[in-house]
């Protein structure tokens, strides 16, 4: 009686979890049959999923060492309130003219402003990177540099694939009214459309795909990486880096991706040079290098590409890894010294201008 007892109760909780994540909108949903219908013609799908260029190891080996290295508070997460720059949100009604700013919002999310254009990389407002609110990682940060509902009307919005730290359910909801198109890797649509986006707002690309807008071209670039929200969807959906060309800069945003020579340096020749590239740097661990960089492959992918200054990303917001908060810019930094490249740390609110004002403070150093 107590074995039924115990296997009845497993499986109440087996199908709640199943039933949750069905039902739940946050988990996003599946293509429909027209867009299967392209998915299935894309080179990159084969056997029902998404590959890489070249085979990738995803699955991720776990033992208690790891578990109870996760869990140590010392030199994973700041212990002070870390900086934060507000942005006056007058500063939007200002035509930017020829000058290009970038202002990076913590981990992947960054806004890029020029003339009277607005694009939004990646956008994750909320305070963890879960679909569950209170569950997960918790933001460094106490104060955002701004709300979203101060945020001006938005060209673009970019999602480079689905995870949590990259596509927020309950950001995309805020932002969805203000946003003209989304341009979004192949399948990414589907959650999209699940969340209330309408369907003529969203553009999806596969790799290598361009399109043109108002003197802007958008260009899905690939990444070594994976997909997917839930227990049975992985890599159901497409995974990307971008590529924005237009007359006053040249801009490059990894996304998330293990370094892969031959994707770094085919972008570089077709695409580069690049005026800046917004590089992933954090989140890495020795067992997952083939999908997420290390600092010193972030500095050497820039060189591929032919970048001339990066700005590292993917860290500074949650602890999504094993390593100090502070540890991938620092050794970013030192990466960057030794080969001569030029890098850009700004403050979370702080607006880079290129060419005008490229922040170099090393405000994670608390003592600074």
């Amino acid at each position: 009686m107590v074995l039924i007892s115990i296997l009845s109760t497993l499986a109440v909780l087996t199908i709640s979890a199943i039933l949750f994540m069905n039902l739940a909108p946050q988990f996003g949903a599946k293509s429909r049959v027209e867009a299967l219908e392209r998915i299935e013609m894309s080179p990159n799908y084969k056997d029902g999923k998404f590959q890489n260029l070249k085979n990738t190891t995803v699955m991720l080996k776990t033992d208690w060492a790891n578990i109870q290295d996760y869990f140590k508070k010392r030199g994973k997460t700041p212990d002070w309130s870390i900086p934060v720059e507000k942005i006056n949100p007058e500063r939007f009604s200002e035509n930017q003219g020829s000058n290009v700013g970038i202002t990076w919002f913590g981990h992947s999310t960054v806004l890029l402003e020029f003339s009277d254009k607005v694009i939004l990389f990646d956008p994750v407002f909320t305070n963890s990177p879960s679909p569950i609110w209170f569950i997960g990682p918790k933001r460094f940060n106490k104060t955002r540099p701004l709300e979203i509902e101060q945020l001006p009307d938005i060209d673009a919005v970019l999602i480079s694939h689905d995870h949590y730290d990259h596509l927020d359910y309950g950001s995309i909801l805020k932002l969805k009214d203000k946003v003209k198109v989304f341009y979004v890797p192949l399948g990414l649509g589907a959650h999209l459309k699940r969340w209330g986006v309408n369907e003529e707002q969203i553009v999806e690309l596969d790799w290598w795909d361009e399109v043109s807008s108002e003197n802007l071209t958008f260009a899905a670039t690939p990444a070594r990486h994976f997909s997917g929200r839930g227990l049975f969807n992985q890599n159901t959906t497409l995974w990307c880096s971008w590529v924005i060309k237009s007359d006053y800069a040249n801009i490059f945003f990894s996304g998330d991706s293990g370094y892969d020579s031959t994707i770094s340096e085919k972008i570089g020749e077709k695409y580069g040079p690049f005026d800046f590239t917004m590089m992933e740097c954090g989140q890495y661990n020795i067992q997952w290098g083939q999908i997420h960089s290390m600092p010193e492959e972030t500095v050497q992918a820039h060189i591929d590409l032919k970048g001339k200054l990066l700005m590292p990303i993917h860290w500074g917001a949650f602890k999504l890894a094993l390593h100090d908060w502070e540890e991938p810019v620092e050794r970013l930094l030192k990466k960057a010294d030794a080969l001569h490249v030029k890098v850009t740390t700004p403050i979370i609110g702080e607006q880079v201008i290129l060419n005008n004002h490229i922040p170099n403070s090393k405000w994670w150093r608390r003592n600074l």
